[in-house]
Order: C-alpha cells, then sequence, then structure tokens
C-alpha cells in the first residue's frame, strides 16, 4: 500500500530566479558604466608618435622670426632727359658702374634740326642787333654834326651882334635892325640848348639800348648754346658708383622725354627688407635690434625704417647692418631674420609643439616617467617667440610635457606611452 507524500514548498527565490539573475546583470552593467565614466579615459600610443619636452625656467627673449631680403641701401632712378632712340648700350644690366660713366647713347634727329633752327636764330638776331648798333651810331653823329652847325652858326652871328651894336652905336643902324640881330641871336641860342639836351637824351637813350642790345645778344646766345648742350643730354651717364639694374632696352627702342630707363643700386652698403604681420604694427618701431645668424656666426641689424601702412595684412620694415655683413651677401638673398621686442626676462618656457594648434595652447598632457603615463592638465600661456612659450599657469620648472604628436592622440585624459 502506498501513501502520497507531501512535498516541501521551493523557496521564493527558486521561482524568481530568473528575475533576479536578469536584476543582477542589470546592477552590474549600471557598476560597470558608472565606473568607466568616473575613470579616466585612456588611449595607449607608441613613444615614436609624439614629443617629449621639460619645462624650463629660463631667460625669455620675445622675439619674431621673419624672412629678409637683401636690397641695396639706396636705389637711384635713371631716367632720360632728352627723347630719343637707342643707338648704343654701353653697359649692360648688372654691370658695376662709376660715377660719371657713360651707360647710354641716344640719338634725336629733330633735335639735331632744333639746334640749326636756333643758330639760324641766333645769327639773324646778331645781324639785327649789329644794325640797330649802326643806325643808333649813324644818328647820334647826325645829332652832333647838327649840333656843331649850331654852334658854329651862333659863333658867326655873335660876330654880327656885336658889329650891329657898334655900328647902332656910331649910328649907321638902326635900332630896328639891332633888335632883328639880337632875336635872331637869341633864336638861334634856344636852339642850340635844345638841340644839345636832345644830344644828352640820346646819348642816354643809346646807352640803355646798347645795354639792352647786349642782353638781348647775351640771351640769343645762351639760348644757342643751351640748345646745343641738349646733345649732351643725349648721353645718359652714371650718376654714381654703382650696380645697373632693370635696364630693360634694345636698340632702336624709342625712349620718352623724362621716362624711366633703369635703376642704379649703391652697393657700397646693404639693408635687409621683410614683410611682417599687421599683429605687430603696434609693437615694430625704428630702433628695435635684430639679429641674422649663419652658420654660427651672429650679425647684428637694426630696424632703419617702418611703414605703418598694412597692406595684405602685413606691412614693411627695412633694417640695417650694425657691424659687419655676412661675406657672402648679395642683391636679393634671403635670410632669416629674428627682431628682438624686449630684454631677457626669467620666465617658465615650454618648447613649441602642435600643441598650440591643436587646442589653442590650453591644456598639455603631463608626462609621468616613472609610469609611462601621461595625464591632461590645464595650462595659461603668455608671450610667444618662434621656438618657446611662456607658461602663466599649471605647469613648474622641471616637468615633463608632450609637446607635440596630438594629432594621433584622442579626446582623453589619459595617455599610455609604449
Amino acid at each position: 500500500m502506498y501513501m502520497d507524500i507531501k512535498k516541501p514548498a521551493p523557496a521564493w527565490y527558486v521561482k524568481y530566479r530568473t528575475h533576479i539573475a536578469g536584476i543582477a546583470l542589470l546592477l552590474l552593467l549600471i557598476i560597470y558604466t558608472v565606473y568607466l565614466a568616473v575613470l579616466p579615459a585612456r588611449q595607449v600610443i607608441k613613444a615614436t608618435l609624439v614629443t617629449t619636452a621639460t619645462v624650463m625656467e629660463a631667460p625669455f627673449i620675445e622675439y619674431i622670426d621673419v624672412e629678409g631680403v637683401v636690397q641695396p641701401i639706396r636705389t637711384i632712378q635713371l631716367n632720360s632727359i632728352e627723347s630719343g632712340f637707342v643707338e648704343r648700350i654701353v653697359c649692360e644690366e648688372g654691370a658695376m658702374v662709376k660715377q660719371g660713366d657713360t651707360l647710354l647713347l641716344l640719338s634725336n634727329p629733330e633735335l639735331q634740326q632744333t639746334i640749326e633752327q636756333e643758330r639760324e636764330t641766333w645769327e639773324k638776331t646778331v645781324r639785327n642787333l649789329r644794325e640797330q648798333e649802326i643806325q643808333m651810331e649813324q644818328k647820334s653823329i647826325e645829332l652832333r654834326l647838327q649840333a656843331l652847325e649850331q654852334e658854329y652858326l651862333i659863333g658867326d652871328l655873335e660876330r654880327r651882334l656885336t658889329q650891329s651894336r657898334a655900328e647902332f652905336s656910331m649910328g649907321v643902324k638902326s635900332r630896328a635892325e639891332l633888335d632883328i640881330v639880337e632875336a635872331d641871336y637869341k633864336h638861334q641860342h634856344r636852339k642850340l640848348q635844345l638841340q644839345m639836351q636832345n644830344l644828352k637824351h640820346d646819348s642816354l637813350t643809346t646807352s640803355l639800348r646798347r645795354e639792352m642790345i647786349v642782353a638781348d645778344r647775351e640771351a640769343a646766345r645762351r639760348r644757342l648754346l643751351a640748345t646745343q648742350g641738349r646733345t649732351d643730354r643725349l648721353v645718359v651717364r652714371s650718376p654714381a658708383d654703382g650696380q645697373l639694374g632693370q635696364l630693360n632696352l634694345v636698340i632702336g627702342q624709342q625712349v620718352a622725354a623724362n621716362s624711366k630707363i633703369g635703376e642704379l643700386n649703391i652697393t657700397n652698403s646693404y639693408k635687409v627688407h621683410s614683410l611682417l604681420n599687421e599683429f605687430y604694427v603696434e609693437r615694430i618701431h625704428a630702433g628695435l635690434p635684430a639679429t641674422i645668424v649663419q652658420k654660427g656666426d651672429t650679425f647684428p641689424l637694426r630696424i632703419s625704417r617702418v611703414v605703418p601702412e598694412v597692406k595684405d595684412r602685413r606691412f614693411d620694415i627695412d633694417l640695417q647692418f650694425t657691424g659687419t655683413a655676412p661675406d657672402n651677401i648679395r642683391l636679393g638673398k634671403n635670410y632669416r631674420v629674428m627682431i628682438e621686442l624686449g630684454q631677457p626676462e626669467p620666465a617658465i618656457v615650454i618648447p613649441d609643439g602642435d600643441f598650440y594648434t591643436e587646442n589653442g595652447g590650453r591644456w598639455v598632457y603631463r608626462f609621468d616617467k616613472e609610469t609611462n603615463t601621461a595625464r591632461r592638465v590645464k595650462i595659461k600661456l603668455g608671450r610667444r617667440n618662434p621656438e618657446n612659450f611662456e607658461v602663466l599657469h599649471g605647469l613648474n620648472a622641471g616637468d615633463s610635457v608632450i609637446t607635440s604628436g596630438y594629432k594621433h592622440i584622442g579626446n582623453v585624459e589619459e595617455v599610455k606611452i609604449q
């Protein structure tokens, strides 16, 4: 005979074990997610992909590293004073010339014709002036002859008047006859006085006209000489010692008067020309020091000229050597020029790197050599030069940081260096 055995009821968690397992898995997932959110993001990267550097306390010099091109200290523009055709090119472009050397010969047939016409005008003017002198001389002679005749006539009248007075006293002549002789004498005497005044005025007029004739003759002579001197202007000569440039002419080419035919570069000294970003226009002024470093040698310069006008976001400056120039200097050669913007000052500095282009210099990865990990830290930068940045906050001297290789690193808090 068999009896039914009552089984005990299963535990409550057995009945809900599936639900409990699901809830446990969900809790584990939440805990893992929170754990990942709390822990910093990390990336593993090879050491060959990044560059590290040590933060240092060192004198900071704020300067600009720009490219400069060598130019002559002074350039003289060569112009043709007279128009003409290029007959002969004596010195080619690039030649070294001395002051007074002939550079170019021009020909101008019209100028030769003008000179001949001016010579004919001069000769005609001289003839006319000579004729005027002869006419004045003839007139002066005629006036002197008239005065001489009048003086002779008055002398004769004086004798007649003396005789008439004697005859009147003797009763030979009447009073009326004596009055006629006296009246004639007075008339002729006044006529002589007028003639003498006329002769005096003529002498003064002749003297003035002679001076005018001499002046006219001299002016005509100067015009002729000036016209003849224009032929000398057809010869273009060097105004100073230097190097000839931009002489782009060919034989037979027509050249207008006062037109540019070339340049003369004064090469006894040089300057360096450069273009700077408009960002520095308020800080650049004449007198700032600069240097050129070539093959270990330093050549000092100073800014001699600043053109504050900004074109295409840049402005021009000129620099002159304050000491010796490089031995191999030549026109058109480029140099790297370092322009100092202030005096050296002690500062915490960090080398330049692509961290600045990637995040604007707001943070860097500070490297721990013991763990080979680098953690992101916020920094504040100050001044900069082409080599270093001034660190105002966030780093100390001796810290090791990653300066380059940020393009290989994602947006993580920590980097593991292999």
